[in-house]
């Protein structure tokens, strides 16, 4: 029986980790066995977290942060959660190995994952010059050509911030208009460096050791033709990975898991949430770690308000405005609500 069982290992996991073992704690952190240490696993250098005026590798600060998490007293298991049971006082994990372990509270943050075009090269060339994130990698462009892959908001918006840094902007789509607000759209097209591709789709990465450009498709007529870039952005959105809680946690119109304000309280007692999973706009290692921060401090007072009989004391604060939190059943009822989605 554990205290508090942490699930992911990026810098919400493992921030939580830190803040939870200090506490005498002794979280046990679900780290993944293929994916631990999350997103910045697949980062090269990182300049924009505090305390690293020099930069620092993604996987290098990844590794630090579970050193400084251990050092305290947290465990690291290297498996993945195939299941979870959250209807009880007491929280049961199921791992892939088939191992199982009871918890006072669970801190849910698997993040979320970009998502792929799903082409030849893509993967490949991941972190030498395939990128999703322009505001962690735009720096590294300066003076080249590179390319945004979306029509929504965020990819006009990544597009727009490159040219801070880039010479020439491409923004491929695969339809001749775009889905982006209309000012986003107006400010793009005014940008002198920004340069459309309409109708076209990437079905391949080219490049050994970095790209080299990418070769189009032609959504119309089915002809392709390369084009030349040092730097491709997927900009098609993230997905949270919030499948281990579907209809057992509410979530938000954005798919995110909903957490009471800026706490990390979701519908569940005992169950936090912290990082991408509950974030669908900043996104940022930064805020990730804030956020775990948060989920640890909140795990700390609940456990702190559980009674001599496990059940949490008359005296804690009940969530009140959470989706449907006036119905007998709120998770059944959330179904049929158009704030929460499953």
């Amino acid at each position: 029986m554990r205290q508090v069982i942490i699930i992911g290992s990026g810098p919400a996991g493992y921030t939580a980790a830190i803040y939870a073992a200090r506490a005498n704690l002794e979280p046990l952190v679900v780290a993944s066995s293929v994916e631990a240490g999350g997103e910045l696993m697949n980062t090269t250098e990182v300049e924009n977290f505090p305390g690293f005026p020099e930069g620092i590798q993604g996987p290098e600060l990844m590794a630090k942060m579970q050193e400084q998490a251990e050092k305290f007293g947290a465990e690291v298991l290297y498996d993945d959660v195939v299941d979870l049971d959250v209807a009880g006082r007491s929280k049961k994990v199921t791992l892939g190995s088939g191992k199982s372990f009871e918890a006072d509270s669970i801190v849910f943050a698997t993040g979320s994952a970009p998502r792929k075009i799903g082409v030849e090269g893509e993967q490949r060339l991941s972190g030498r010059g395939v990128s999703y994130c322009a505001t962690c990698d735009g720096f590294f462009f300066r003076e080249r050509e590179i390319a945004v892959v979306g029509g929504g908001d965020s990819a006009i918006e990544e597009a727009t911030f490159l040219t801070k840094f880039a010479s020439k902007v491409y923004v491929i789509h695969r339809r001749d208009e775009l889905r982006a607000s209309k000012i986003m759209q107006e400010r793009a097209f005014r940008n002198d460096k920004i340069e459309f591709v309409w109708n076209a789709e990437v079905v391949d990465v080219l490049g050994e050791d970095a790209v080299t450009g990418v070769v189009l498709e032609d959504t119309v007529d089915g002809s392709r033709r390369e084009l030349a870039l040092q730097g491709l952005f997927v900009a098609i959105g993230y997905d949270p990975r919030t499948h281990l809680v579907h209809g057992k946690l509410d979530l938000t119109e954005a798919g995110t898991v909903w957490v009471d304000g800026r706490s990390s309280r979701t519908s569940v007692p005992g169950i936090f949430a912290a990082g991408d999973v509950i974030d669908p706009t900043y996104r940022q290692a930064v805020t990730a770690a804030g956020s775990g921060t948060v989920a640890a401090l909140d795990v700390e007072h609940y456990l702190a308000s559980l009674g001599e009989a496990g059940a949490p004391d008359a005296t804690a604060d009940p969530i009140e405005d959470r989706p449907g939190a006036d119905d007998e059943e709120p998770l059944a009822a959330a179904e049929h609500s158009p704030a929460v989605a499953r």
